[in-house]
């Protein structure tokens, strides 16, 4: 195994100049072709286990070497040249507080319905099951699936003083859980 890592460290070595000159042509820029060359070398290396001794080892590199150059020409593709900063100043991340709190408010509110409004609401609005899934699940009928639901959506839109749901319409959560409950909310009423 030792003679097996020593090897293939000698014909790394020995595969460098080549592959440099390779590097060269793809990039016109000995700097880049620096850094891509070293980049095979250290990829090469974490994955020697991979390479198979009665391959070509000067093909498999230049593949790894090649692979990479077009990985990074498509990250390039992606990035903006913003050299002055203006494009960053114009960026603007809302603060996300907001729903962090929005979110503890419905999850205590949650907590206080009871456990078969609460179950059918995180299987049905949650965790996408249908009405007829949930009622498998809970073993109940469809009907009693659907009569939860509303009463429990009907419960937490009072409890988090919604007058529509629309009001949390960026928190898919807590629209989900909500949602078709001023319906029924003003049907008690």
């Amino acid at each position: 195994m030792a003679d097996l890592i020593f090897n293939f460290k000698d014909e790394l070595l020995a595969a460098v100049p080549s592959m440099r000159a390779f590097a060269l042509s793809l990039t016109y820029n000995p700097d880049r072709a620096d850094d891509l060359v070293q980049e095979t070398l250290v990829r090469a290396w974490a994955n020697r286990e991979t390479y198979r001794p009665d391959t070509h080892l000067k093909a498999w590199l230049f593949t790894i070497l090649r692979n990479q150059f077009y990985t990074e020409c498509r990250k390039r593709q992606r990035e903006v040249e913003d050299a002055d900063g203006s494009y960053a100043e114009r960026m603007v991340t809302m603060p996300d507080q907001g729903k962090h709190l929005d979110f503890v408010r419905f999850r205590e509110a949650l907590k206080k319905l009871p456990d078969d409004q609460r179950e059918v609401l995180l299987l049905v609005g949650a965790n996408g099951f249908s009405y007829e899934e949930a009622a498998v699940i809970c073993d109940v009928a469809v009907g009693t699936v659907k009569s939860r639901i509303n009463r429990g959506r009907a419960k937490l839109a009072e409890m988090l003083g919604m007058a529509n749901p629309s009001d949390h319409a960026e928190d898919s959560t807590l629209l989900a859980a909500t949602s078709g409950a001023m319906s029924s909310h003003r049907m008690v009423e």
